[in-house]
Parts: structure tokens; sequence; C-alpha cells
């Protein structure tokens, strides 16, 4: 099993960057997808992984770009080879196979980079990652609708819909770097650093081209807040606005 899975990593590490762009910034009190462009770069993690820390490590220093949201899923299918990832959980799994066929994958592996949804990478290559961030900056967006984040309340403006409409989904996440300690699996010893752990991922609604305002619950102390809006069954990202 483990050998399958770093086969997949090699594999996919030869697919063509082809990030396209998408959308969003920040100003005064409000996240808003009208003021700029933010790429969204998703990577899918495990601490049973001895691929991933790199991945974890160039994840952090993206995360300092302007105009990045990096965000870390933990999943969960490395958990029987050992070590059981504080972090992972079964619908950020699933978030990752609802790629797959999008990006015409044949199976999940780890560490994947996913950007703006639309690319596949392998993330422990920042050179690849920094040219396939580079590629959706440089890419004409989308013509998405506004998407306003402010305090509980998310609000995405009336435009011309995809005909599958768009999900909108909240994320949650941690923007400190966190240490794990590891003492069992492939990283057995090792004290690992995490950034940007995501702990909710929720879908709020379903855009279909009328003005839409959404009501965000309030986060846990500590926990930053964004707002994605994509193709359904793991499509492209379209808008994106963080806190």
């Amino acid at each position: 099993m483990r050998r399958s899975m770093k086969r997949s990593c090699s594999s996919l590490s030869r697919l063509a960057l082809l990030g396209l762009g998408l959308t969003v910034p920040l100003f005064g009190g409000a996240a808003s997808a009208q003021a700029g462009q933010l790429t969204v770069v998703e990577l899918f993690t495990s601490q049973g992984c001895s691929s991933c820390p790199p991945a974890n490590a160039n994840l952090a220093t993206i995360s300092r770009r302007p105009g990045v949201l990096a965000l870390s899923f933990g999943v969960t299918y490395w958990d029987r080879l050992g070590w059981k990832d504080v972090f992972a959980r079964p619908d950020y799994t699933q978030r990752q196979v609802a790629y797959e066929k999008p990006l015409g994958q044949s199976g999940p592996f780890t560490p994947q980079m996913v950007v703006n949804g639309r690319t596949s990478l392998v993330g422990n290559d920042l050179g690849e990652v920094e040219a396939a961030i580079a590629g959706a900056a440089a890419a004409s967006p989308d013509t998405g609708p506004s998407l306003v984040l402010s305090t509980g309340r998310v609000a995405i403006g009336s435009r011309v819909s995809p005909a599958a409409g768009l999900d909108v989904w909240l994320v949650r996440y941690d923007p400190s770097q966190v240490q794990v300690p590891v003492r069992a699996g492939e990283n057995a010893g090792r004290t690992l650093p995490h950034k940007n752990v995501v702990h909710d991922l929720i879908r709020l609604g379903h855009w279909q081209g009328e003005a839409l305002s959404l009501p965000i619950p309030p986060p846990s102390p500590g926990m930053r807040t964004a707002v994605l809006l994509q193709t359904p069954r793991g499509g492209a990202i379209v808008a994106a606005a963080a806190d």
C-alpha cells in the first residue's frame, strides 16, 4: 500500500502546471473578491507520510505570499499504517477524492497540492509550487460573482451562473504554526510543524446566479475564516475571500 501511494506521487509529479487565475483580497473590515485576486492552494497531507514534511514547509512558505490562501487538509488513509493524524478528517479525504475525476487522477496521493481547484502537483518541490502559483496569477481570471466576507455574513452578487451553479464553502483554519510530535509510523520520533491547518469545512449553500447573503457562525478563538465559491464535485474555485 505504501509503495502504491509513492508511485502515484511520482507519476503525478509530471503533470503539467496548468493553473488558472481566480479571485480575492481584503480591505477594511471585510474581504472582497472584487479588490484583487487570491490563489487558493490546498495541501492534502498526513503526519503518517514521510514525503509530507517538505510539503508542509512549502505551504508555510507560500502562506506568507501576498494573494495566496494556503490551506492544509489532513487526510485519513495513512492512519492505518501506525499513526493517526491528529488533524485528519474523513470529509477532507472526501474533498481530495472529489478532485480525482476532474483532474484526471486514478487515486489520491500525498503530498498533493491543488491550485484553484484546477491544477494538481506534488507539494514537496517548492519550485513547482511557485510556478503553479505564478501561472494561476498570470492567467485571466474567471468572471465570477462579487464575494464580500464580513463579520457574521457572506454576500454574493448576482451574475450569470454556470449551469451547475456554485457551492459555497466556509473554511476555518488556524494561521499559527503548530508543532506535533509523532510517535509512530513513517515519521516516528519527529516533531512536525503545521501551518494554516483546516479545522472546519462547511457547505453553507449553493449559489445559482441571484444575489445571496448567508449567515456565518462565529469562529472559535484563534481561527481565521475563508469562503470559497466552487464548481460542484471537485471543480474549479472561481472566487474566494478570507479575513
